[in-house]
């Protein structure tokens, strides 16, 4: 990991990154001989994916200041059935301001967001008003999350009111039964649907990949979503019994970087349950740049799916500025 391409945190007083922006990925006609050819070697794969967290190490500054990055691309989430508008609303407030304001003075840094807010459908309009006057987007989960087993013009309707109550993005959870199937053709009309479905609200799909039987179904599955229109290709819903891994991720980002290469449009990645240590952190952070490179790590193409990570990432960076370790209450997400 180069450490000067990234901007340090102490000192530097840099302002907040810029919002960049691509075309939107329209899709395009399902392609089954570049479906079927896609394979994944599990061996290599996770040969690769064990020497990453000790192939690459930040320090110091450069490590808060890679910190600092991953803050500003987390999904901060509940998605908890006891959810209330209390607690979405000192969520967002956590949003708007993700750092203590003297760790972020002690640092040099200016304010900083986390990426968006993600909740169920019911606490779209909370989070929404919540968040006025903020450019931090509101992501709803639908169709059905997190088994996708509604009916599927049930699961449409619920796009369509979460983007009515005013969710920018929609992360929404495939069919695996399809991918189990080889039933290719269904997932790409079910995503193809869901993308409408959508209007201009940017749309996540959810792959729940500890669910897909294997790193071959997991590429092939990535592909056909991003053929039907995805915006972002997300690991998990964070209920499944195995969620984001090392694996799973090179296994999608290389499908990332295969559709780029053949279609000029960059796809979002979210790697998303199971991501709650700053160290797991920059070790994902670490993969996207030696793969993809660094336009992939924006708000706009990667986010974590977490919540209790910020926590983790905050209490780093108090020690970083004091030298000691902090009790977790200190840092509190709500």
């Amino acid at each position: 990991m180069e450490q000067t391409e990234i901007r340090a945190a102490s000192g530097t007083g840099t302002a907040q990154l810029p919002q960049l922006h691509e075309a939107r990925n329209p899709g395009m006609e399902l392609d089954l001989d570049w479906v079927m050819s896609a394979q994944a070697n599990t061996s290599a794969i996770e040969r690769r994916a064990a020497t990453l967290p000790g192939r690459r190490s930040v320090k110091k500054d450069y490590q808060a200041a890679w910190l600092c990055k991953a803050i500003t691309l987390i999904d901060l989430t509940t998605l908890s059935g006891d959810d209330t508008p209390g607690r979405v609303r000192r969520l967002c407030a956590k949003a708007r301001q993700p750092v203590r304001q003297d760790i972020l003075d002690a640092l040099g840094m200016p304010p900083i967001t986390t990426g968006a807010v993600c909740v169920y459908h019911e606490m779209v309009p909370t989070a929404v008003a919540a968040l006025e006057g903020t450019n931090i987007p509101v992501a709803a989960v639908s169709t059905g999350f997190p088994a996708g087993l509604s009916p599927l013009n049930l699961r449409i309707a619920e796009i369509g009111e979460s983007v009515k109550a005013g969710a920018k993005e929609i992360d929404i959870v495939i069919s695996r039964r399809h991918v189990l199937t080889g039933n290719w053709q269904a997932l790409y009309d079910e995503m193809r649907a869901f993308r409408d479905a959508c209007g201009d609200a940017h749309v996540k799909a959810i792959l729940a990949t500890g669910e897909l039987g294997s790193l071959r179904n997991v590429a092939r599955a990535s592909l056909v979503c991003m053929m039907a229109g995805a915006d972002f290709i997300k690991t998990s819903t964070g209920k499944e019994s195995v969620n984001a891994t090392l694996p799973v991720s090179l296994v999608m980002i290389r499908a990332l970087r295969d559709y780029f290469d053949r279609t000029g449009h960059r796809i979002g990645y979210k790697p998303a349950g199971g991501i709650s240590k700053a160290k797991d952190a920059l070790t994902y952070l670490t993969l996207i740049k030696d793969e993809l490179g660094n336009r992939w790590l924006e708000p706009d193409m990667f986010r974590f799916g977490a919540s209790s990570l910020l926590g983790d990432i905050e209490r780093q960076l108090e020690h970083h500025v004091t030298g000691r370790y902090s009790a977790g209450y200190r840092h509190a997400l709500a």
